[in-house]
């Protein structure tokens, strides 16, 4: 990753779907994005082919019954069993847990390379909107090279399935539209990066 445009792009977008998969849709950080990508327009800015993007827009501007809002929490919150839990460890793990065996390694991993962010009271490191936005600081300044290793290790060996599931069960158009661009966006990262992916079992 060590073309500026291709840094400054890839940066945008993990920046993107990792705020829309982590913040709620009416949240200061994330409802300007929900606004943009319902009202159209915004293919021309994403780095991917307009033909790949166009059948996804129009999913985006679907309405629905279910408020957005209402979506956000059946699918990230709660109270019933969530559809794709969004941590990595839920698919790593051969018991599904949260903190489990995955969750350590990506701890010590960002200890070995002295990386801290703070996480929301007691939740796990491996949320798929934690991971994204973690790659995008990593290559906003310029740390090609631990941002492979986190997409390489970390979010490409389980983040195909989750999404696959989430877009599968996702129930809303907006948030099946996202999982599919997400789906879009992870794999034209991995035809581009650097080192091998990880081969690792999943659970679910």
């Amino acid at each position: 990753m060590t073309d500026v445009s291709h840094r400054a792009s890839f940066a945008f977008s993990a920046r993107v779907l990792g705020a829309l998969f982590y913040y709620a849709p009416d949240s200061e950080q994330a409802a300007p994005l929900v606004t943009a990508l319902t009202a159209g327009g915004w293919t021309q800015d994403w780095p991917l082919a307009q033909d790949t993007l166009q059948p996804v827009a129009g999913i985006f501007s679907t309405p629905s019954d279910e408020a957005v809002k209402d979506a956000w929490q059946r699918l990230f919150i709660g109270p019933y069993a969530l559809p794709a839990p969004p941590w990595g460890s839920v698919w790593l793990d051969r018991e599904s847990v949260l903190f489990g065996d995955s969750t350590l390694a990506l701890r010590q991993w960002m200890r070995e390379n002295h990386i801290v962010f703070e996480m929301r009271q007691n939740e796990p490191e491996d949320h798929i909107g934690t991971l994204l936005m973690l790659a995008a600081w990593l290559a906003e300044n310029g740390r090609d090279a631990e941002c492979d290793q986190l997409l390489a290790w970390h979010v490409l060996p389980w983040s195909t399935r989750f999404l696959t599931v989430f877009s599968e069960n996702a129930g809303h158009p907006f948030y099946r539209a996202l999982g599919q661009l997400a789906l879009l966006t992870l794999a034209d990262w991995r035809s581009t990066l650097l080192i091998p992916v990880a081969e690792k079992t999943l659970y679910r």
